[in-house]
């Protein structure tokens, strides 16, 4: 699987679940599922993705949608 294809896999996963109104599982299934492809595994927006989630950016699930989306 490409990376692009592992992305837009990573990506339809996670806004199923922001769709249900599920904004934390979204999230989570995202960071999960980018570290499984090694060219979409960053640890660093993982802690990023993490610490907005702490402080109540990462809250609603259009603000998810919009980070989730933004993952190029």
């Amino acid at each position: 699987m490409t990376r692009e294809e592992h992305l837009a896999w990573c990506k339809k996963r996670a806004l199923a679940y922001i769709d249900k109104g599920q904004v934390q599982e979204g999230l989570t299934s995202m960071m999960s599922d980018m570290s499984k492809h090694p060219e979409t595994a960053n640890p660093m927006l993982d802690q990023l993705t993490v610490q907005l989630m702490m402080i109540g950016s990462l809250s609603t699930p259009a603000e998810a949608r919009r980070h989730i989306e933004g993952y190029n």
